[in-house]
């Protein structure tokens, strides 16, 4: 069985490419590869093409990578709480390529799956199949990118769209447990993308909280086989422990 420990996050992303498309787990900040999107960012390449939900938020996760202008094209579902994301992109700065949720979350399964597109009735009668949604503006307000018309086909009485499928040529993952053949465990919605953007990926590498020996991991427990997986980074329990909140909110018990 390979070993396919590597000894930290900067040695496995230490071969990735200017100009490569990285897919990236996570929804907000749950179950994002904190430590793996730093390093890259140390490593340095740049004109990134980034898949995941969203990117990140302002000072952390993918946001860090977009302020540093190492992004140049997102394909996500949202631009969420990112204020520098949302600046960016209407400034002209960055393409991106808005996808509905399940689309994404479809399009990187199908991926992974070796299926090169796929029908869904997400979208249709809207610019998601008809074209016109802005994907990159000019300095001045002005589309300079606009999406493509797709096409649309009766399917079983259903109108439904084509959607390309995408296959990564890095997938970054956060795991709670794996094992040293790389299959892996999430905790509960830290789950979210991750098993998704881990088949989409050519090279996928996992940072997980917790390393275990070959079978120690119950058959049923596993959610991501290790067959997706090439490298696995083992954090420190310090490392482990870093799980932030996005947005917190309080209210006050009522007496």
């Amino acid at each position: 069985m390979p070993d396919k420990v590597v000894a930290d996050a900067a040695s496995a992303v230490a071969d990735v490419r200017p100009g490569s498309t990285v897919a990236v787990g996570g929804f907000g900040l749950a179950g994002i590869p904190w430590f793996l999107i730093e390093a890259l960012l140390e490593q340095g390449a740049d004109d990134l093409t980034v898949v995941s939900n969203n990117c990140g938020v302002d000072g952390g996760g993918l946001g860090l990578l977009l302020e540093q202008r190492r992004i140049s094209r997102v394909i996500a579902s949202y631009v969420g709480e990112n204020k520098e994301f949302a600046r960016q992109y209407l400034a002209g700065e960055v393409t991106v390529e808005l996808t509905p949720q399940g689309t994404l979350a479809e399009r990187l399964r199908a991926g992974g799956a070796g299926i090169g597109a796929f029908f869904t009735p997400t979208g249709v009668g809207t610019v998601v199949a008809e074209g016109g949604l802005p994907w990159r503006y000019r300095p001045d307000g002005s589309v300079a990118l606009a999406s493509p018309a797709k096409e649309v086909r009766t399917i079983a009485g259903r109108a439904m769209v084509l959607e390309e499928s995408i296959v990564a040529d890095v997938a970054l993952v956060r795991a709670a447990v794996a094992d040293r053949a790389g299959n892996c465990r999430f905790h509960r919605s830290a789950r979210n993308f991750n098993p998704a953007v881990a088949t989409s990926g050519r090279l996928t590498i996992v940072e997980a909280e917790r390393l275990v020996e070959v079978g120690d991991l119950d058959p049923d427990d596993v959610h991501l086989p290790g067959v997706f997986v090439q490298r696995v980074v083992p954090l420190t329990p310090d490392q482990a422990s870093r799980k932030e909140i996005e947005k917190r909110t309080i209210r006050e018990r009522r007496a």
